[in-house]
């Protein structure tokens, strides 16, 4: 299951979407050199000089709502390595580790990547497994490891990890998203047992009294 999933924002020009398409690791060397993970099946026209990139950092990081324009893409060892402007030293490539990375794309684009969607596209879908509909996409959360597909059931959300094991497959025209989610997922909590009464508990001892050929009266 490709990771290029998107999600909405606002322009003032234009309804956009912003597509997912990397993240930074680690740092590579001494130079600022960033060792890359793509979420792209398109590097050679995702990751060309000059392009510039949102970040998804944590609130406290000062790259925090700023972008970041790539310099260079090299390859070591088949393994993609960044070089960004700006970025010019260990310590700074170390302060972007585990950052993502997103592009601007028109919401009417459809996504080129194969097994790839947008937020929007998802939301809304039913969720089936077994042949059984289990509930509805009520968004996507993306998290530096993994992506979440938040599912709203009669029992209440359930976060399924969009892997290929658990999501099996995506039908847009169908509206369907379905899932083969180990066991436990989407079952209900059992219900805990309910206590007797206490009036019940007095009741039923009484009656045991009485059954004995005794007297509950002093």
């Amino acid at each position: 299951m490709s990771s290029t999933l998107t999600t909405e924002v606002s322009d003032d020009d234009a309804r956009r979407t912003q597509l997912r398409v990397g993240r930074l690791t680690k740092a590579h060397g001494l130079k600022g050199a960033i060792k890359l993970e793509l979420f792209t099946d398109d590097p050679g026209r995702r990751f060309v000089p000059g392009a510039v990139f949102s970040l998804q950092v944590p609130t406290g990081s000062p790259w925090h709502g700023k972008t970041i324009e790539l310099a260079e893409l090299r390859w070591y060892n088949s393994h993609p390595v960044g070089f960004f402007v700006g970025v010019s030293d260990r310590t700074a490539a170390e302060g972007l580790a585990k950052a993502i990375l997103w592009i601007d794309q028109d919401d009417t684009e459809s996504p080129d990547e194969e097994d790839a969607w947008y937020d929007h596209q998802l939301v809304g879908l039913a969720v089936v497994r077994d042949g059984v509909t289990v509930g509805q996409v009520a968004r996507i959360e993306h998290f530096p490891a993994q992506d979440l597909i938040i599912v709203k059931t009669p029992n209440g959300e359930v976060m399924v990890p969009f892997v290929k094991a658990i999501v099996a497959s995506v039908d847009i025209d169908a509206g369907v998203v379905t899932v083969t989610p180990p066991n436990g997922l989407f079952e209900e909590l059992p219900e805990e047992p309910v206590e007797d009464s206490e009036t019940e508990t007095d009741a039923d001892s009484e009656t045991d009294v009485a059954a004995d050929g005794g007297s509950t009266e002093d």
